[in-house]
């Protein structure tokens, strides 16, 4: 699908989407409980309806009922001789599950697309090789037979986080205590916050022993849960830009006291010179003279591609640290925003873990970009259209489905 957005300055309230991170916590939880959950505000982006659909092979079962879903619970991982899953092109659901899988005792495959087999799972061909288990990938999925063991588990705290999550998720559930080791650094750990948030909402207990150590004790149960899941920060970064460069939008359904790492969009906003309004539930972005920074992206990659258009409106430099996980993602996201941010007259430049930003130059005619098959470079790029001088067409964009399929009409609301 091609979309032209054309340059217009903007006024408006968006509500924001429900957050992935929660959501995907939220909908594993409830179909490991004994009972039936209720899920309001879940969406219906690609990546649930993978982790539902995963969930749902495994026995879960999820009805809808309006804006909320109802979700009935296996009481656990049920023993299975076979089991197989599509996990499209989700990397949360394929990280988090993995482990989960193997308590069924049989024989697992997971299944994906796009670029989702070819992400890194050394934590996991680890640990099941040192449990002696069966682990391995090929063209056609994960395939894993043996179920994860309690006990003492390292876990390389650089790598992602999602390893950890998805440890967290299956640990409870087996005999005996767990202690889970981080080596630093432990980069994403906002996203742990989150995961021992929404388990301890289902009855799980995880100790946190220190900033890198989690004991789990074994042999506990899932709990049903009612929960409402709140907005998605990574989401509200986009109309927060949006404000700073061309107006001033109003972002709704937030949680000031969200766990999640992204929240930190609104004080990088504020230091790159945006005015920044927070209110109970709601951000509000106004336009204003904005100054290159240093931002660290350790725990906060998927900032990454729209501060990368931010910051080719700023005066002065940017530097973006600590940016290589954007290379292992839908696309290898800091060589897709180079290629297609130079088209629109951005001098950029990276190294494997770096990004640099140091000017724009005027677009001179209308420009056509890729999305290369990737959300967040897909809504960057719309969001750098509707400030630039000249319309710009996004070929590709049909991929912002994965996470917010209303994007565009959201986008098209701002007057």
């Amino acid at each position: 699908m091609q979309k032209t957005i054309s340059p217009k300055a903007v006024s408006g309230s968006i509500l924001i989407p429900p957050s992935k991170s929660v959501a995907h916590r939220a909908l594993i939880c409830a179909a490991l409980a004994h009972g039936q959950s209720r899920l309001s505000h879940i969406g219906d982006s690609d990546d649930m309806k993978a982790t539902i659909g995963a969930l749902s092979s495994m026995g879960a079962s999820f009805e809808r009922d309006g804006d909320t879903l109802i979700v009935t619970g296996t009481g656990g991982v049920p023993k299975l001789e076979q089991c197989t899953a599509d996990c499209i092109e989700s990397g949360s659901t394929l990280r988090f599950l993995i482990p989960v899988f193997s308590l069924c005792g049989g024989a697992v495959t997971l299944t994906g697309r796009g670029r989702l087999l070819e992400r890194p799972q050394t934590v996991y061909e680890t640990l099941f090789a040192s449990q002696g288990h069966s682990f391995f990938v090929d063209k056609s999925g994960v395939h894993l037979y043996g179920a994860v063991k309690s006990g003492e588990i390292t876990v390389d705290g650089s790598v992602s986080s999602q390893f950890i999550t998805g440890l967290l998720f299956t640990l409870p559930l087996c005999d005996g205590d767990s202690i889970i080791r981080i080596t630093p650094p432990f980069e994403s750990a906002s996203y742990v916050q989150i995961t021992c948030d929404v388990l301890s909402r289902f009855g799980i207990v995880v100790e946190q022993v220190n900033d890198n150590t989690f004991r789990i004790p074994g042999n506990q149960r899932y709990n049903p849960c009612d929960m409402a899941v709140e907005g998605d920060y990574s989401q509200m970064a986009f109309f927060g830009v949006l404000g700073a460069l061309c107006g001033e939008v109003k972002s709704t359904g937030l949680s000031q006291d969200s766990l999640q790492g992204d929240r930190v969009i609104c004080e990088l906003l504020e230091q790159f010179g945006a005015q920044v309004d927070r209110s109970e539930d709601s951000v509000c972005v106004r336009r204003a003279p904005l100054t290159g920074q240093v931002v660290d992206l350790a725990d906060c990659p998927d900032l990454g591609p729209i501060l990368m258009v931010l910051a080719s409106f700023a005066n002065g430099v940017t530097h973006f640290l600590h940016a290589g996980r954007l290379r292992l993602k839908e696309s290898d996201r800091i060589a897709a925003m180079e290629a297609e941010l130079s088209k629109l007259g951005v001098d950029m430049s990276s190294d494997a873990d770096s990004v640099t930003i140091t000017s724009r130059r005027p677009m001179t005619a209308p420009c056509i970009v890729e999305a290369h098959n990737d959300h967040r470079v897909a809504m960057s790029l719309a969001i750098f259209a509707r400030v630039a001088e000249y319309p710009v067409t996004i070929n590709g964009a049909e991929c912002v489905n994965k996470s917010y399929p209303n994007f565009f009409e959201d986008l098209s609301f701002l007057k």
